[in-house]
């Protein structure tokens, strides 16, 4: 006999469910993806929290023709299974499987892509005025963590929902976490608003009349009484100072409470938003244990959460570097936009508290902030994720550059960021800052190497930003202290007369690589490690373009706009005509998949360099090789 959860190959076939069926339900997938994400990883806790909310959004409301829309999409896997996709789902993040947010182009029941916060509210509202002017009935439901709250983007919507449609419904889902705890007024707002005991006897009251009777009816009543309550308690509730009617708080798990309440929702003709509360890993000890940790992660043991013990992350050396140059500068701050984990600075933070900042996921504030304190006398350290900063461009461009001001942006995930694809890859980081004026732009090959970039950055006294992966260091040996690197000048790591091969980061590995693959073939190569991306080495570009058939260029970036193009550039105004192998991303959106697989595919391989460089040789006379 199959499980409910075998028997659900559409949100038609949920709808035929008593509430215990979708209670026992809502139970199997759980397991189900305990079980399936310890072999793929995943945003297991996110979707944890939100079984019980997707099975009511999906008992109520029909899709495709219905909009859902979540923020951030992470926390649609359930909304995956409910909608035909069981059979996949085992491949998600996989290569050429399922993608770990919402894809237009995966399914019709994917009506907006989202991989950053703080977009549901602005896109739902589009959704819904575009209804609105075609005459549609359709309804559109925006599911925002309150997380999404600390973000600017969604008070802007909040700032013309009311003005602009006439019917939408925004959830609330508040767990009090994004990937760290949530910070700021908003979270104690709504702490504020949940922990109230009148507010709580009352929803009390409200699940007791709702499982007995059910219905538009015990809602209406339930809802005088909050009217008459918040006039005593908030003569100005946030949301209804929009323009948004409020309901909640209310039990996200709880499923009948759910379903009818969105039931109620549907017949109401003006913009409502609903709070409700859950509880971000619930179902999983260790994801409940572990917040940070489950929020998103690799392969687990699906009975312990127990995952491989790590190498050391390019993040980690970063953190502990700034906080042990922080401990003789007290000029130096760090600030994060909600990603104290990811960037690395949990590890700051207990060692420099009161020079810690978490802005919550509001990554303009986080560089105008930044600004404000470079304009008396501190060294701010921006840690943000490079595809976050794009959101931060005209900050970084009007109130850091244009003012000169010493703000450094350390960009972790720059390159493919693998399972979490597109919306996560740091592929555009180099073509949107290498264009602005006074910015100092590094990459670093090691480990070693970043913490002698960021002693650089602290003394410039100007902007600069430096580039990492994500993931494990290269394993070098450290230097006990952090050193100083000249402005402006590459490193090189081996002479050669026929070819120069620049590996930009990390990427030095491959120059190394095809370095060695030419030299068994005859011919001399030199490895350089250009260290700044802006301002380029010139002197070196000039030295070898006098004596090598071509350059050869290795980036974990788009080449357009990349630094293999700003060699090309280079090169062109100094008047040097030399061949340029530009080896990095093409000009297209990369897909989720392991790195590797990626790079083959997209030729970012040695053997593809060796193919396209081999040609622009062969007039040059390879030395006679002796037998030895």
């Amino acid at each position: 006999m199959g499980t409910l959860l075998e028997s659900i190959h559409s949100p038609a076939d949920l709808k035929r469910l008593d509430y215990a069926q979708m209670a026992s339900l809502a139970e199997e997938i759980r397991t189900f993806l305990i079980q399936t994400l310890s072999k793929t990883g995943g945003h297991l806790g996110p979707n944890l929290g939100v079984v019980e909310l997707s099975l009511a959004l999906h008992a109520v409301f029909s899709t495709p023709e219905d909009k859902i829309l979540f923020d951030v999409s992470h926390q649609a896997y359930i909304h995956k299974i409910l909608t035909g996709r069981l059979d996949r789902f085992e491949t998600i993040r996989q290569p050429g499987g399922l993608n770990g947010f919402m894809l237009r182009t995966e399914s019709e029941h994917d009506c907006y892509g989202a991989g950053h916060a703080g977009t549901a509210l602005s896109a739902a509202l589009g959704v819904a005025v575009a209804r609105d002017l075609a005459g549609g009935h359709e309804h559109v439901i925006a599911v925002a963590g309150d997380a999404a709250f600390t973000n600017g983007i969604t008070f802007e919507a909040l700032n013309n929902i009311a003005a602009q449609t006439r019917r939408m419904i925004v959830v609330l889902n508040d767990n009090e976490w994004s990937i760290d705890r949530n910070v700021g007024a908003v979270a104690r707002y709504f702490h504020r608003i949940v922990t109230n005991e009148h507010y709580q006897h009352m929803h009390d009251r409200a699940t007791r009349l709702i499982e007995r009777f059910g219905g538009k009816t015990a809602i209406k009543v339930v809802r005088r009484a909050e009217e008459a309550a918040k006039s005593m308690l908030w003569p100005s509730i946030l949301f209804e100072e929009f323009g948004l009617e409020y309901f909640g708080p209310i039990d996200g798990h709880n499923l009948p409470l759910l379903v009818e309440t969105f039931k109620f929702l549907k017949s109401i003709d003006h913009p409502v938003l609903l709070h409700i509360l859950t509880q971000k890993g619930r179902g999983f000890q260790p994801a409940l244990d572990g917040q940070k940790k489950f929020h998103g992660l690799g392969p687990y043991d699906p009975e312990t959460g127990k995952t491989p013990d790590g190498s050391a992350t390019y993040a980690e050396v970063f953190a502990n570097t700034l906080a042990d140059l922080a401990a003789k500068d007290p000029r130096i701050v760090a600030i994060t936009a909600a990603m104290p984990n990811g960037t690395g600075l949990d590890h700051f933070r207990p060692r420099h508290p009161k020079r810690y900042f978490d802005v919550g996921i509001a990554e303009e504030h986080a560089v105008v902030f930044a600004a404000g304190m470079a304009t008396r006398g501190y060294r701010p350290v921006c840690a943000i994720y490079s595809t976050f900063l794009q959101r931060a461009f005209d900050p970084v461009v009007h109130d850091v550059c244009l003012q000169k001001l010493p703000v450094l942006f350390c960009m972790d995930r720059a390159g493919l960021s693998g399972d979490d694809g597109p919306t996560h890859h740091g592929l555009f980081d180099i073509a949107y800052l290498r264009g602005i004026p006074e910015i100092v732009l590094m990459a670093p090959k090691d480990e070693d190497e970043l913490a002698d970039m960021i002693k650089t950055a602290i003394d410039l006294p100007g902007p600069s930003a430096i580039r990492y992966p994500r993931g494990a260091v290269a394993g070098v040996a450290r230097k006990s202290e952090p050193q100083s690197i000249p402005v402006g000048k590459a490193e090189v790591l081996a002479d050669g007369s026929d070819v120069a091969i620049i590996g930009l980061g990390p990427m030095i590995a491959l120059a190394r690589g095809l370095a060695a693959s030419l030299e068994r073939d005859g011919y001399s190569a030199a490895v350089i490690n250009p260290r700044f991306i802006k301002p380029l080495d010139r002197e070196i570009l000039a030295r070898y373009a006098a004596r090598v058939a071509a350059f050869v260029t290795f980036e974990d970036h788009v080449k357009m706009g990349g630094f293999g193009t700003a060699v090309v550039e280079a090169l062109d105004e100094m008047g040097l005509s030399v061949p340029v192998v530009r080896i990095g991303w093409p000009d297209q959106f990369i897909e989720h998949g392991k790195i590797d697989e990626l790079r083959a595919r997209y030729g970012l391989t040695v053997e593809a360099a060796l193919a396209q460089v081999l040609p622009l040789l062969t007039h040059r006379r390879r030395p006679t090789l002796v037998a030895s």
